[in-house]
């Protein structure tokens, strides 16, 4: 990470993860990088984002170990005990759309909310959040995947507009949201046919390479693993 200040301090929500352990990997072996944090839902402190508690308990428990260069939040559900994601409206349920906004979207908003007051204010920092492609609004031509993409594209609205706020205060901080790609993790499991999927490492690497080199500028952009921009 070549943009951000030498020693800087990197933290990865979500490193439990394919891809989340894959940019742990790739950030402990930056020899710019002091130190790497890491918070998952089996970790100490557990963040679990269908407990909203664990995720403050988890920013007090962090609190002095700022200030933060690089914030990573590499969660998302795509399936679970609720089902594979919906293809058609009559499959919709309460059940599965909360666990997927509680997850993609509830979970990283409030996620940020805590640990962006860590975050350096007069230095660059970074905050890179997995999204999807499907979330975007203006991309979808296929439908299906109802809760998924819905989610996804809640989440890109509240990175845009925590953006915005973090620009006044952080004048030097780019916030994006992040497309890996399909990618060979839990997630793309039960898509074993899906085509062009990457190893997670891969993965982790193109997006680290891709919000490393977005200017101040750019906060509160969509972007993909290969350097494209999204549309919202």
């Amino acid at each position: 990470m070549h943009s951000l200040p030498p020693n800087y301090r990197a933290l990865v929500i979500g490193a439990s993860g394919a891809i989340g352990a894959a940019m742990v990997a790739h950030l402990q072996r930056d020899a710019r990088c002091a130190q790497v944090l890491t918070l998952s839902r089996h970790g100490t402190p557990p963040v679990d984002f269908e407990d909203e508690a664990s995720i403050g308990n988890a920013a007090a428990q962090l609190r002095e170990q700022g200030p933060l260069h690089l914030l990573i939040i590499a969660t998302g559900m795509l399936h679970g005990a609720h089902g594979l994601p919906e293809k058609r409206l009559g499959q919709l349920s309460y059940a599965q759309l909360t666990a997927s906004f509680a997850i993609n979207t509830l979970g990283p908003a409030v996620a940020l909310a805590h640990f962006a007051p860590l975050l350096a204010r007069h230095e660059r920092s970074l905050v890179g959040v997995l999204s999807a492609k499907v979330g975007s609004i203006t991309d979808n031509r296929l439908g299906g995947w109802y809760g998924y993409r819905a989610s996804k594209a809640a989440l890109n609205m509240m990175l845009k507009t925590a953006a915005i706020e973090l620009a006044r205060t952080h004048p030097q901080l780019v916030v994006a949201a992040l497309h890996p790609g399909t990618v060979d993790s839990p997630l793309s499991a039960p898509f074993q046919m899906a085509r062009n999927k990457r190893p997670a490492a891969q993965a982790a690497g193109e997006l680290l390479r891709v919000l490393d080199g977005l200017p101040a500028h750019e906060t509160g952009s969509f972007w993909a693993y290969d350097g494209q921009r999204l549309p919202w």
